[in-house]
């Protein structure tokens, strides 16, 4: 299984894995443009990915859904929540154009199983992923609203993960934000913190786990040094750690 990170961060989000033969995209909150020359020069050609899953309506998931599908094709996997916001975004993309599924499905793809995992982020639909084969797991957790209790097992049943390290608490009170929308990040709905992610790859994070790449990073409230710095000091040297970046790709990750 190799994965890739296309952009992550809340000016666009998108993830690539390749897995037994089938190329799948988790959201597409960045152009087709950016799509397609970003997995070019990693020597892939977007017009042969299988599937493109839509883990909410945020726009920073979702706002590429429809001229992705239509540049390149790829099966559409959605809830219905997040289905009406991209249909209103984008009518040409219909229903029949979709895989509705509801939070905790499982998809098939072939001999890829993709399990879809509810979210307490603060819109209806939102979901996180699994991908499964052959007995090796990866995660695409992000946007989960707070640490919920499901994070816990989960975490352990995997063999990579990207996990959210949204925000340095400090950098965030200290921050521009309104003061509404820093209650909305730290709220039950909101992001999980870089100390809220170190602690539940300290508690969570089993022997299996071969890498944690901290995602959607913060512009304003974060940085990649401060949440390594965080994650290091919490668990020093336990779980590799990675980045993916807010502007390009991060590279090739392999789970195997």
């Amino acid at each position: 299984m190799r994965a890739i990170s296309l952009q992550s961060g809340s000016n666009g989000n998108s993830i690539f894995v390749e897995v037994a033969g089938k190329k799948i995209l988790f959201d597409a909150g960045i152009s087709a443009k950016a799509v397609r020359t970003r997995l070019a020069d990693f020597g892939y050609d977007a017009k042969e990915l299988d599937a493109l899953f839509v883990s909410h309506r945020h726009s920073d998931h979702s706002k590429g859904t429809g001229v992705v599908h239509r540049a390149f094709g790829p099966s559409l996997a959605m809830t219905h929540e997040t289905f009406r916001y991209v249909n209103m975004r984008d009518p040409k993309v219909k229903v029949n154009d979709v895989l509705v599924f509801q939070e905790g499905d499982t998809v098939e793809l072939g001999e890829v199983v993709v399990h879809t995992v509810k979210t307490p982020h603060d819109t209806d639909g939102s979901v996180a992923f699994v991908v499964e084969h052959a007995g090796k797991r990866l995660g695409i957790l992000t946007d989960l609203g707070h640490a919920f209790s499901a994070l816990g097992p989960l975490l352990q049943s995997l063999d990579a993960v990207f996990l959210e390290s949204n925000y340095d608490p400090k950098m965030l009170e200290s921050g521009p934000y309104p003061e509404e929308l820093k209650r909305r990040i730290v709220g039950r709905g909101g992001h999980i913190s870089n100390d809220e992610s170190a602690l539940l790859l300290k508690k969570h994070g089993s022997q299996r786990l071969q890498w944690a790449c901290l995602a959607h990073l913060s512009e304003e409230n974060n940085q990649p040094e401060v949440a390594l710095r965080t994650h290091y000091r919490v668990n020093g040297n336990h779980v590799p750690l990675l980045i993916a970046d807010r502007y390009g790709p991060s590279g090739v990750f392999e789970v195997k």
